[in-house]
């Protein structure tokens, strides 16, 4: 939207599709074979509406008519299926969202938006308008403190003071930028260092963050909130954003119920991608989320409890079967058990802890039994961490899932995963790790505000 913000030109990645294959409108479909210099592909531009993961079918539609039915449909087989259909906003059914706000998850969105925001700027220049109805126009409410929200927020802000002021300088004094937050903080999903330092920023900089705020209706002149505070309040505004959380897809959610996720918003992936509940299927994005093995809790499967797996890296770990383990022992295993459950080390770290040996008491001779074991680990599941639906993770996703499929062949020879707690051997790749970095919260900060590394889990494995 902004210069400033260094995004680029809509036309750019349209017309660079056929070139490169990095541009989505809804799905774009790749087939990916060998045989010839760099791989060869085939592109599609259509929309899947039903993926079979029994016979490895994806069924798709062009929406052309372009088939001998007349109807655009076409099937599709897959060795190997990557879902990355991102997700839909969710308005929680929040009356006049849909009608009267701009979200934030197409391209289409992104031009619209900044036709309003030009419109806005117009309107508050006309001539024989009150001060009121010039602050009204410029107005821009952003509803919604994670990541997008936030980021757009500050983009809109460097716009607003490097272009626009520029082109009118007698509106940039009426422009206000609100955020409205119904939690008690912004960005909660990372660091409460970031999230102070985003807050305070804010405020330096003259954007008015509500938070505590639950939008409740929209209209296309007010938007009405409530506080426990203040009760239920009415603000004039020129144009909101809408950007409170992802909803699921429809051909997510059928897919979802064929493998065992009926109960979940979105796909339940391992920490190498793989969905769960079916073979050679990856998910990366909005539309999936990695879930963390934890060290500590019991999982269910159908009616039999699958026991700890706090019990089977005991066993790993000890290898000469003595049913106690020395901090000799572990550090044996420690790296392994770092890539399985980084939340071990996160813990550590959080703690400020120099090792595993602090966990025992710092003594090389002491031996554990299983449940002393179990009683010096009871605390690092708290440690694991929900990667936020950005953009940024997804990147990061897209570039570990196309490095292990160049190396598959390689790694399948050559394991270069952790041991496998419950199985033999060694996975064939790294688990994924995130590297989330916090940039661009406002006004000149895209190169300068946090470089400040917040670290999921402990960093992108290459």
């Amino acid at each position: 939207m902004a210069s400033s913000g260094g995004l680029s030109m809509v036309r750019r990645a349209v017309e660079a599709v056929r070139r490169t294959p990095r541009w989505q409108k809804r799905l774009v479909f790749l087939t990916v074979g060998v045989g010839t210099r760099g791989g060869a592909f085939r592109f599609w531009e259509a929309e899947c509406f039903k993926i079979d993961p029994t016979s490895m079918k994806i069924h798709c539609r062009a929406g052309d008519g372009t088939n001998v039915d007349g109807n655009g449909e076409f099937v599709v087989d897959y060795d190997y299926l990557v879902v990355t259909v991102g997700a839909k906003p969710n308005t929680f059914n929040t009356p006049g969202v849909v009608e009267n706000c701009h979200f934030l998850k197409e391209v289409e969105d992104a031009q619209k938006i900044r036709k309003s925001v030009m419109k806005c700027f117009e309107k508050a220049s006309l001539p024989n308008l009150t001060e009121e109805e010039r602050k009204k126009n410029v107005h821009f409410v952003v509803i919604g403190g994670g990541p997008t929200g936030v980021e757009f927020a500050a983009e809109l802000h460097d716009f607003v003071n490097e272009d626009l002021a520029k082109l009118y300088p007698d509106v940039k004094k009426y422009v206000n930028i609100s955020v409205i937050e119904a939690g008690e903080h912004i960005l909660t999903m990372f660091d409460k260092r970031i999230t102070h330092f985003a807050e305070d920023k804010f405020k330096r900089e003259g954007i008015d963050l509500k938070t505590n705020f639950k939008v409740v209706k929209v209209s296309d002149k007010t938007i009405t909130m409530t506080n426990p505070a203040t009760g239920e309040i009415a603000v004039p505004y020129g144009l909101a954003v809408w950007s409170t959380g992802i909803g699921t897809r429809p051909i997510i959610m059928d897919f979802m119920k064929q493998v065992g996720q009926a109960t979940r918003r979105v796909l339940a992936t391992d920490e190498w991608l793989r969905v769960n509940g079916c073979d050679n299927v990856y998910a990366l994005g909005d539309c999936a989320t990695i879930t963390q093995r934890k060290v500590m809790s019991l999982m269910q499967s159908g009616l039999i409890y699958i026991q700890e797996d706090v019990d089977a890296i005991f066993r790993v770990a000890d290898k000469d079967n003595s049913g106690t383990l020395s901090v000799k022992k572990i550090k044996h295993v420690l790296g392994d058990i770092y890539q399985r459950y980084p939340q071990v080390e996160l813990y550590l770290k959080t703690n400020q802890m120099k090792g595993f040996h602090d966990l025992l008491k710092d003594k090389e001779s002491e031996e554990l039994n299983i449940e002393e074991f179990k009683k010096a680990l009871a605390q690092v599941d708290s440690q694991v961490k929900m990667l936020p639906a950005t953009a940024q993770v997804a990147a990061q996703e897209g570039a570990y899932l196309a490095d292990c499929f160049n190396r598959m062949n390689t790694c399948e020879e050559n394991p270069e995963g952790p041991l496998r707690i419950r199985g033999a051997g060694r996975h064939r790749f790294k688990p994924f790790r995130s590297v989330i970095k916090c940039y661009a919260l406002t006004s000149g900060t895209s190169e300068n505000l946090v470089h400040m590394l917040l670290t999921f889990a402990v960093k992108v494995d290459k």
